[in-house]
């Protein structure tokens, strides 16, 4: 219409000359704009740094390699560990393996694209889908539950409170067992959410008055992303996260999982009995996300660009919450928070469920994590610790960083 008010003031020639100048112009705003959003997703994917010490070489890192895979098959034959891992170091791979079976009944054998139950480990992904909204302004931290779960029972918990486990909500794995009424029927978010408001299970404590580590919170966190998404929590976790990221070995709990044998290691009790899903399978945000070793490497690494919240957002995430007093560790939005014996900060979470036990650690110092990923939960994942004492020493910076072996690499390759 614009174009045509113009043109109508001219004639001939003139008005063809006009028409050119006003197309391209309006060819150069848009060539702009489309410049300047390309620009910006760039910079969304630009990863950050980390200074690569002189001591990690191809050779250090290769050494270091054989030691992790000397560990780790001594892990499988003495403790009985069946399962997948993968070390990093400075962003690159260092080691990665798979040991025993997905099932001993059918004698499958792992590897490392084989996926888990990812038990507690799911919480940092709910976490991060509450982060989303946060900074796209469609909810606030601070904001009450009852804002966006009008049915939601108990006064004065927040949406923080959830993420920090300070709701002093009582433990629904505890309550659904006293209360549905069909143990053979699965249980949803909603029917959670209904049993809530019907019968107000009672409170652990008031609201804030301390941590004490929370199932129902992140099951109602679930709920809220669908609630203000207007989307199943499935399929926000698909569409925002696991495949803008190509987490394509990446999913969560449902019935088809039986469709899918071979790719998903069974549980099993620590005696090496299979352990089926049952009717709290199908609640999702504490738990319920399967996933690879491999691709939850991916996973680390989007977590050092902007790809899906600002790196300000995520800082918060990393962030200690606890009022009371310990010195061990603290715990933030969907991660814990522990200083390992180099004097790094790491972030990290731990799952147990349904004959899954997992385990994912990144320390931000030198780019590094470790992912371990077990369908027999009989104790050799705490061989954890040695493991840590093992890639993070208590050593002074300047001994790891210059010393040489006779070879001329370095001494201490874990740095």
């Amino acid at each position: 219409m614009a174009f045509y008010r113009i043109f109508s003031l001219f004639r001939g020639p003139l008005a063809a000359v006009c028409l050119c100048i006003i197309l391209m112009s309006s060819c150069r705003e848009a060539g702009k704009e489309e410049q300047h959003g390309a620009n910006k997703d760039e910079s969304r994917l630009e990863k950050q740094q980390v200074q690569v010490p002189a001591w990690f070489t191809p050779d250090s890192a290769r050494e270091l390699s054989l030691q992790l895979d000397s560990m780790f098959r001594k892990l499988y034959r003495r403790n009985g560990f069946n399962g997948t891992v993968l070390v990093t170091k400075y962003d690159k791979v260092l080691y990665k393996g798979a040991f025993g079976y997905t099932d001993f009944k059918e004698k499958d054998t792992l590897t490392t694209s084989t996926a888990f139950q990812l038990a507690s480990v799911s919480k940092q992904f709910t976490a991060m889908a509450i982060m989303m909204l946060q900074e796209q302004g469609k909810l606030q931290y601070d904001d009450s539950v009852q804002q966006y779960l009008p049915e939601f029972p108990y006064k004065g918990v927040t949406i923080r409170q959830l993420l920090t486990h300070r709701s002093g909500l009582g433990n629904y794995t505890y309550f659904s067992d006293e209360l549905w009424p069909d143990r053979s029927k699965p249980i949803t978010n909603r029917d959670v959410l209904q049993l809530m408001a019907t019968h107000q299970p009672p409170v652990y404590f008031p609201p804030n008055t301390r941590f004490d580590y929370s199932n129902t919170g992140y099951m109602l966190l679930a709920t809220i992303v669908s609630r203000v998404s207007g989307m199943p929590f499935a399929t926000f976790l698909q569409q925002r996260i696991f495949k803008p990221l190509h987490m394509t070995q990446t999913f969560t709990y449902s019935k088809n999982l039986a469709t899918l044998t071979g790719k998903i290691a069974t549980g099993h009790t620590g005696g090496r009995r299979k352990r089926s899903p049952d009717y709290l399978d199908t609640v999702l945000g504490d738990k319920g996300i399967y996933s690879t070793v491999e691709d939850l490497y991916k996973w680390d690494q989007a977590l050092y660009t902007q790809q899906l919240v600002k790196h300000e957002t995520l800082q918060e995430a990393f962030t200690g919450s606890r009022t009371e007093k310990r010195k061990d560790e603290d715990y933030g939005f969907g991660w814990r928070i522990v200083e390992l014996a180099s004097g790094d900060t790491a972030v990290y979470h731990g799952g147990l469920w349904h004959g899954y036990a997992t385990y994912l650690l990144r320390n931000p110092a030198d780019h590094s994590a470790i992912i371990v990923l077990s369908n027999v939960p009989n104790g050799s994942i705490g061989f954890l610790k040695e493991l840590k004492k093992f890639l993070y020493p208590a050593a002074p910076a300047n001994v790891a960083e210059g010393r040489k072996t006779k070879s001329g690499a370095a001494a201490n390759p874990r740095g």
